[in-house]
């Protein structure tokens, strides 16, 4: 039969490549319960091993964030087990599950899996697989090079509980292999951070994990992880939820000679640069690549430039040849007169470096209360990498506008996740909220509206205009 007719064009007509190029843009669950069985030639795209190597049964709905669920119907599940993967478990290289389906998805043996993802777990239903599932122990302990986990979380941020230090601490211990490990970075939105309570001294994934992205509860955290010996660890990117004072003092001392590549996001003010970030960067000597996402608040001090991020940091790291950085520093003054250096200043100090191009503003504010304290004045400076490169943009004001057409397609699509993530939070603020405070509110979203494309100030105008109810 000749399904492509001569009047119209239809997806028969495209050449076998678009065709494979569509398909693995689509979910390869239901592209595998939808098509398997409408052609053959359809059937033979689906069975390439090119593309059937990676089959990801999960299926993620457009929730709020921490309401996402991630399982398939059940008829698709049961077609998949009972129809699909008796011809396909074999060439399986990378595979994605969650709970629901594990334990269906394993019955088969897949002798080619290297890469396992483990999607929207509870807690304590992880940790009960992984001590007492010995198809999944067996996996990892014998196969499983690369290891993505993600759980399940209630709401955002989320500090999770002892269960999740555990069970890094299993994964650790079981893997013999294991050459990349995510530990709940798997979505960024989840923004969830384990407490590392306690790591054992030996294990085989010390001399064996090469890359590692973890989110962490504190800066302690990150300090206990990185005294463990990683022979290989050359690649670390690290989410820490609180850099502030601790007790508890850790070594941060002992260089970290193999390790290549360092990213460290906070989006918490850190109080402690100087005691915590600063000696944690000059232990890696043989770094070649920085990623910094910080905000730094000081008192009686100083904006951090490129004059201070050279002489406490990069001079000690003679292998670097990229960075990428976005930096806001809050210096309050409470007994010391303030010199507000000027946004020509701080993109002066940064001349003559090799950063390529820097975006950055200062502001000042009058007369501040900040927690219990009041203090004369505080200096707001953000210095960021251009073109801008990260998911988020944080305090943004006024001072903002003179960089705000400068921006690269990049940080407009940036800006306008930001955009709308504000018109989100403004909705829920504005319920029982004052007219000063709305003003304000409004204000900012003019400034990041302005900072996409002028185009959205009608969304802007919308937003003034319509009443919200409870």
């Amino acid at each position: 039969m000749n399904i492509s007719n001569n009047n119209y064009s239809n997806i028969f007509d495209l050449p076998n490549e678009i065709l494979f190029i569509i398909i693995k843009k689509l979910n390869i669950s239901d592209v595998i319960y939808s098509l398997v069985d409408v052609s053959e030639r359809f059937g033979r795209l689906l069975f390439d091993p090119f593309y059937i190597q990676n089959l990801n049964i999960t299926l993620k709905t457009m929730k709020p964030f921490c309401h996402r669920t991630f399982s398939i119907h059940e008829q698709v599940l049961s077609n998949i087990c009972e129809n699909i993967l008796p011809n396909i478990h074999d060439q399986v290289k990378q595979l994605a599950i969650e709970e629901h389906s594990i334990e269906r998805i394993f019955i088969y043996n897949y002798s080619q899996l290297y890469s396992l993802s483990l999607v929207n777990f509870k807690e304590e239903i992880l940790f009960q697989y992984l001590t007492d599932y010995s198809v999944l122990r067996n996996l990892l302990t014998h196969q499983i090079t690369h290891l993505h986990i993600d759980i399940q979380t209630d709401k955002i941020p989320k500090i999770l509980s002892k269960i999740s230090s555990n069970i890094l601490i299993l994964i650790l211990s079981l893997c013999q292999r294991l050459i990349k490990l995510n530990f709940s970075q798997v979505f960024s939105y989840r923004n969830s951070f384990i407490p590392i309570c306690k790591l054992p001294k030996t294990c085989f994934t010390y001399s064996t994990l090469i890359e590692l992205k973890i989110n962490v509860a504190t800066v302690n955290d990150c300090l206990r992880l990185l005294n463990r010996r990683f022979d290989s660890l050359s690649k670390l990117t690290i989410n820490v939820r609180n850099i502030k004072y601790e007790r508890k003092q850790i070594n941060n001392k002992t260089k970290l000679p193999k390790l290549k590549y360092f990213s460290l996001a906070s989006f918490d003010m850190i109080q402690n640069f100087d005691d915590y970030i600063i000696p944690l960067l000059r232990r890696m000597i043989n770094l070649e690549e920085l990623i910094l996402f910080l905000s730094v608040e000081r008192v009686d001090s100083t904006v951090i430039d490129d004059i201070e991020l050279y002489d406490q940091v990069l001079v000690h790291m003679s292998h670097l040849n990229k960075f990428v950085f976005s930096i806001h520093t809050d210096v309050f003054f409470e007994n010391n007169e303030i010199d507000v250096p000027s946004n020509e200043d701080i993109q002066n100090s940064f001349i003559g470096r090799e950063y390529g191009e820097v975006g950055s503003y200062v502001h000042l504010d009058p007369s501040t209360i900040t927690g219990f304290k009041q203090s004369k004045d505080v200096v707001m400076s953000h210095v960021y990498s251009l073109p801008y490169q990260f998911e988020s943009f944080l305090h943004l004001n006024s001072s903002f506008q003179d960089m705000a057409y400068k921006c690269c397609s990049t940080d407009r699509e940036t800006l306008y996740g930001t955009f709308i993530d504000e018109v989100i939070n403004m909705r829920c603020l504005m319920r029982g909220t004052s007219k000063s405070s709305c003003r304000r509110i409004i204000d900012k979203m003019n400034l990041i509206g302005q900072a996409v494309d002028p185009k959205y100030f009608n969304i802007l105008s919308d937003i003034r205009r319509k009443k919200w109810k409870k």
